[in-house]
This record gives structure tokens, C-alpha cells and sequence, in this order.
């Protein structure tokens, strides 16, 4: 397994290795793939491909024609496709394919952003906690941020161009601060998704795997003032993909790495944090399966969310065996050693800082969690109480004032998901919010105040059917009339859901400020101490931890050797049909099977790449030299999961759709010509 953090952490003028690497776009080491590869990466090819790649909820995608032709994972359209569908028709189960643009139907709660401009306020920022105490400095750099972020949509609101979307970006830790600027599109509508069949082929059992073959794509429209939006800016398809170990780039947003977190930050993943999540998260996948079994309607309720869960438990299963590797804990102190080598910190040591307070987080976690984490309350219904209790309080106060979830610029994505029309199944938020007090009750105890408080009169499945039964909020309208009639409406509000809500609201608060002042404040005031020594020492030779933000990778095509035993790097249409038992999660759809003998069963299927990817990446397009698409990224083996905390260059690979099958999909099984000529445009 590589050592680049070591290696960087003692040789300053040392890059990140080729395959390795998130890389903010305004500090892209083009000079590098130049020198490796003889490919030239220009600032127009930078700023080309930034404002073709978009943002969605969790996700990545990019636009793919001049007319807001979006491209990404059919995973990345389960909501959507689950807000569109009904109980007695599952768009999941049998896919979807608009006959035309009339056709498209609006995704209520997706958002597709594209980054348009990257301000550093660094200076700002630091300029208004210079001199403070951690717990005042930290107040006071989410005030400033809010700041910042309002006079950035306020200035934008006079251009011409139209309103940005403005949001603080903290990178390396702490050592870096921007405001980036995004173009939003709020109506995005749903063109083409294949049968979840053929999407998740494998399902489970394949998941992190490969060889691979999922059929993972999906394909949405972003609209502006109810009309296609203009988008010259879009990627090209190479039909053809790459060849074996050709370079490629990722253009997408990682979610979260832990790469710059210290030795005690990632103990305390390992000892705490982790451990709880995977056994409550085991115990309710045992009860969407045996809710499932009931009957295949049940089943079809919680096929998503069983999905979702069963991801997620295999993710937080080799964490936690990256953790408990001996060897790369041991490495994490020889890099933190070898930094403070070279360079200086002034006062207190940093890292010891950190590790008192991860020692008060141990305490807090279980409370924490339960209460202002919501884990024991996991239910849609709870969550929009909470929204709706605590947003009459925030939207009362001065913007800088408030929770930075409930600023200004934070509150038309809330409005959207308050608004939105989403179908709520009763028997689902019975079984979660049951099974969560449970939890709650078993790991903070019987005796704790509010689990009595909750518990003295009720079971938790008594408890819970009842507020379900008995809750409005199921009502998009209803919840839309509570917000829009403020402190008021709520506090007068008889909703059992509410009334939880308020129950809950003064408990979860002071567990959230003693996490702010305890936890939050030192870690972030030690982490800027050891982001500003890593710049004096090396610069922006490191790249920082992904954040959701945009970044680029670079890579090849390339497999890797598994217990001696060499994995190509691209597979084939015929082997699918071969691994088919007529049985999900290994069912090929009827849509396939009545044109099998007119497909070419050496259509590429999917493809195998070095590039440095993690979950949000899902979507991202991957890009030849040329700024074509070639592949379509949608998952990593299984010694990708790792990455959250290091890069292993011999067996870390990401997992891309192939675009021949995407067309061979398109022509053949589903008669989509007009999206492939839309797609195929030159």
C-alpha cells in the first residue's frame, strides 16, 4: 500500500503520485500530467469541463447536450424515481423513458448546481478569530462564514446572469477558506431510467465488486423559466471508450475523506463511532427483511431503503477493518511525527489538543447521537418536525445568529424539501421510528430523562404507531402552511409529530452546544495550528480532504492482482447473461431478453481505472485527454472503501459503465433513438 502522506510529509517538493489525488480545479497539477503523460491540461479545458460537471443531492453528473441533457447513475434518481411512483406502480421495478419533452416529469427535491467561481476569504476569516479564545473564535468564524456567503447572493442578485447559490468551503482542515459560487437549477425533470434489474444487477452481492455488470445510468433534463436550459457547455460521449491503461480524469464531487484527520480523530472512528453505526444499522436491515417478507407489496416499500442500508453496512464494515490495521495506524504517527519535524507550532501541541477533545466527544457521542443526531427518532415525519420547530425559532433571529442550516442562503433548499410531494408510506415510519426508540432506550438506558420522559406511559411501538397515525405531516401542504405561518403556527400546533419535536428540541440544543463548545471549538482551532504548520512546510503539494466540492483526478485504465490472480480491466455484455439466474438480484428484464439475439454479447460493459474516487463521486463522468466522456462512474472494489482514510495504489480501483453499452442499451432494448442522436450530437 502506498505511503504518500509519509513520502510528502518529508519531502516537501514531492507530488502527489498519478493515480492519487482530489485536486480543487484552481490548483490542478497540470505540469505533473504533462511531465507523466504528454497530456496538455489548459486552463480552458480546466474551466470547460468545471462548468460541465454538476452537483446533485449526494451525487455527481454532467451535461451531455447544448440542452440541459443531464447524465449520471440511475442510483442517483432512486428518490426521484420513488417520489414518481406509487404504490401499485414502482418506476423503480419497471423503469422509465419520456416519449418526448413534454414528457419529463420534475424531480421535486433534486437541485443540479454547477461551479461558476471560487472566492478565497481566507484573510476575512481569519481576520475576524484572530485573538479569540476557541469557543469565541468558533462562533465567530460561522458568523463571518454566514456573512460572507449573504453578501456574496446579495451582490449576485444584481447581475444580469441571475442569483448564485453562495456556499463556505473549509479546506485542508481549516488552513483554507472559499466562497463558491454556484449556478443553480432548481427544476430538474426526469428523461430515462432502465428497470432497477438491470441498474443494480448483482444487487448486493456484486456491490463493490468487480468485474462488474451493473447498467448504471440515468439520464435527466434541467429546465430554466419552463424551457430546456441552454448549456454550451457539455461533455461529448466517445462511444467507443478507453483503451487499457490510457489516461483519464474524474470530474465529480467526493463527499468525505478523513486522509488529514489526526491519529486520535480516527481512534475515535474506530472505537466509537463505527462500531455503534454498524450494530444499529445491522438490526434494522434484519427488519426491513423480515417486514419485506411479509408480502410483496411490503417488499417493493422497502426495496430502496434496504438498498441504501445494505451499501452503507458493507462501507462501515471495511472501515472499520481499515482501522483496526496496526500498521496504517502506525504510519498515520510517523506522518503526524514527521510534521512536526518540519515545521513550527507555537503553544500548546495541536494534536494533544485534539486528543482531549476527542476524549470529551467519547462522552458525548451516545447522547449526541441519539437526541440531536435524530438516531433515535428515524423517521421522514420527525425530521420534518424538527424542521419545522426549529426553523420557526432560527428564521426569527439576525441571520448570523442562527444555526448555519437555517441561514438565509440555506433556506430555499429547505423550502424545497418541506414543499416537496413525496409519498410516505405509514408502515415504513411505523417500523423505523419503533425500532429507533428501542435503540435509543436500550444504549442511553431506561433511567435517562428523556427516554423516561418519552417511555414512562408507552412502548416505543405504541409510542410510535400512534404519532404516525395521528401526525399531518404527511401533508405537503399542511407542512407548507406551518412554515409559512412561523413561530406562531407552530407553537400553536397540535401535531403529535410537533409536539415530539418541542419535547425534544431544549435537550437536543444543549447536547449540541456542549458538542460546539467541548469538541467542535478546540478541534477546529488545533486543526488550523496544524493546517498553517503543513503550508509552511509544504504548500498546496497535498490536496485536501474531499468536502462535497468539485475536484478533478487523474488516472489509467487499469485492473489489479487479486490473490495472485491478475482482474482485467473491462468486462463484457455476454458474461452478464451467463451470471443470470431469473432471480433478482441476478434477473436480466424481459426487455433484454426478448432482443438478446440481436445485441452484440461483446458489447464492453464496464471498466476498471486507478483514479482516486469516494462516495459522492457516483455519476461523475470519466474523461479522456480530450474532454470526452469515456465511462461513467458508479461504484470502487472493495479496497476502495479504504480510501476514506488512505490510497492503496496496487488494489484501490473505481468502477465506470462503459458508453457502448449505454448506446447499445439506448438503440436496442429500449427504442431511445432521439436520446442517442441527442446524446450523439457532434
Amino acid at each position: 500500500m502506498r505511503i504518500l502522506w509519509l513520502i510528502v510529509a518529508l519531502t516537501a517538493s514531492v507530488p502527489a503520485l498519478g493515480d492519487e489525488g482530489m485536486w480543487t480545479f484552481d490548483n490542478f497539477p497540470s505540469s505533473t500530467v504533462q511531465s507523466t503523460y504528454g497530456a496538455q491540461v489548459t486552463p480552458a479545458w480546466l474551466e470547460h469541463v468545471r462548468l460541465s460537471t454538476l452537483r446533485l443531492s449526494n451525487c455527481t453528473a454532467s451535461f451531455v447536450s447544448p440542452d440541459g441533457l443531464i447524465l449520471t447513475n440511475h442510483h442517483c434518481v432512486e428518490s426521484c424515481l420513488a417520489e414518481l411512483s406509487s404504490k401499485d406502480n414502482s418506476l423503480l421495478d419497471r423503469g422509465f423513458r419520456a416519449e418526448n419533452r413534454n414528457a419529463e416529469r420534475r424531480c421535486s427535491t433534486q437541485l443540479a448546481d454547477v461551479l461558476v467561481a471560487m472566492d478565497d476569504v481566507t484573510a476575512p476569516v481569519a481576520k475576524a478569530i484572530g485573538g479569540l479564545d476557541d469557543k469565541a473564535a468558533n462562533d465567530a468564524r460561522k458568523k463571518v462564514l454566514t456573512q460572507l456567503e449573504q453578501s456574496c447572493e446579495q451582490a449576485s442578485a444584481k447581475l444580469k446572469s441571475g442569483k448564485l447559490k453562495c456556499q463556505a468551503v473549509t479546506l485542508y482542515e481549516g488552513g483554507q477558506y472559499f466562497i463558491y459560487k454556484y449556478k443553480r437549477y432548481d427544476d430538474v425533470r426526469l428523461v430515462f431510467a432502465p428497470e432497477a434489474d438491470m441498474a443494480a444487477f448483482g444487487g448486493d452481492p456484486d456491490n463493490f465488486q468487480f468485474p462488474r455488470w451493473s447498467l448504471d445510468f440515468s439520464m435527466l433534463r434541467a429546465y430554466e423559466h419552463g424551457k430546456p436550459a441552454k448549456t454550451p457547455n457539455h461533455l461529448r460521449i466517445n462511444f467507443a471508450g478507453p483503451q487499457a491503461d490510457e489516461l483519464v480524469f474524474v470530474s465529480g464531487h467526493p463527499g468525505t475523506t478523513q486522509r488529514l484527520e489526526t491519529r486520535s480523530q480516527l481512534e475515535f472512528e474506530r472505537d466509537m463511532s463505527l462500531p455503534n453505526s454498524l450494530l444499529r444499522t445491522a438490526e434494522l436491515r434484519g427488519r426491513y427483511i423480515q417486514f419485506g417478507r411479509a408480502s410483496p407489496a411490503n417488499e417493493q416499500l422497502v426495496e430502496a431503503p434496504l438498498d441504501s442500508l445494505e451499501n452503507g453496512l458493507k462501507v462501515r464494515r471495511k472501515l472499520l477493518d481499515a482501522l483496526h490495521d496496526d500498521a496504517l495506524m502506525t504510519r498515520k504517527g510517523a506522518e503526524e511525527a514527521a510534521l512536526r519535524a518540519n515545521a513550527r507550532f507555537a503553544g500548546a501541541d495541536p494534536w494533544a489538543e485534539i486528543e482531549a477533545a476527542s476524549m470529551r466527544e467519547r462522552g458525548l457521542y451516545l447522547p449526541y447521537t441519539f437526541i440531536e443526531g435524530a438516531a433515535g427518532f428515524n423517521s421522514i415525519l420527525f425530521r420534518y418536525a424538527r424542521l419545522l420547530v426549529r426553523g420557526a425559532d432560527e428564521r426569527a433571529k439576525p441571520n448570523t445568529e442562527r444555526l448555519r442550516e437555517f441561514t438565509d442562503t440555506a433556506l430555499p433548499r429547505l423550502e424545497q424539501q418541506l414543499y416537496a410531494h413525496v409519498p410516505i408510506y405509514a408502515e415504513v415510519e411505523a417500523l423505523t421510528l419503533s425500532f429507533s426508540l428501542q435503540r435509543m432506550r436500550e444504549w442511553l438506558g431506561p433511567d435517562h430523562p428523556l427516554v423516561r420522559q418519552l417511555l414512562a406511559q408507552d412502548s416505543p411501538d405504541s409510542l410510535a404507531a400512534r404519532l404516525v397515525a395521528e401526525t399531518t405531516l404527511d401533508d405537503a401542504a399542511v407542512r407548507r402552511q406551518l412554515w409559512e405561518g412561523g413561530k406562531a403556527a407552530v407553537a400553536a400546533s397540535q401535531d403529535p409529530m410537533i409536539e415530539l419535536a418541542r419535547t425534544v428540541d431544549g435537550d437536543s440544543r444543549a447536547l449540541r452546544k456542549r458538542f460546539d463548545d467541548e469538541v467542535e471549538a478546540p478541534i477546529s482551532a488545533a486543526s488550523e495550528k496544524i493546517a498553517a504548520g503543513r503550508f509552511s512546510a509544504y504548500g498546496t503539494h497535498v490536496y485536501p480532504d474531499a468536502t462535497f466540492t468539485l475536484r478533478l483526478n487523474y488516472g489509467t485504465v487499469q485492473g489489479w492482482m487479486e490473490n495472485g490472480t491478475a482482474v482485467a480491466p473491462f468486462t463484457y455484455l455476454d458474461r452478464a447473461f451467463e451470471r443470470a439466474t431469473g432471480t433478482s438480484p441476478f434477473k436480466i428484464p424481459d426487455s433484454w431478453m426478448k432482443v438478446k439475439s440481436q445485441l452484440d454479447m461483446r458489447t464492453p460493459f464496464c471498466i476498471a481505472t486507478n483514479n482516486d474516487i469516494v462516495g459522492g463521486n457516483s455519476g461523475s463522468p470519466l474523461i479522456d485527454a480530450q474532454g470526452r466522456i469515456v465511462g461513467l462512474m458508479f461504484d470502487g472494489n472493495i479496497h476502495s472503501i479504504s480510501g476514506d482514510y488512505w490510497f492503496d495504489t496496487a488494489k484501490n480501483r473505481s468502477v465506470a459503465l462503459h458508453p457502448a453499452i449505454i448506446r447499445e442499451a439506448l438503440d436496442k432494448v429500449y427504442d431511445a433513438k432521439s436520446l442517442l442522436a441527442e446524446l450523439s450530437a457532434q
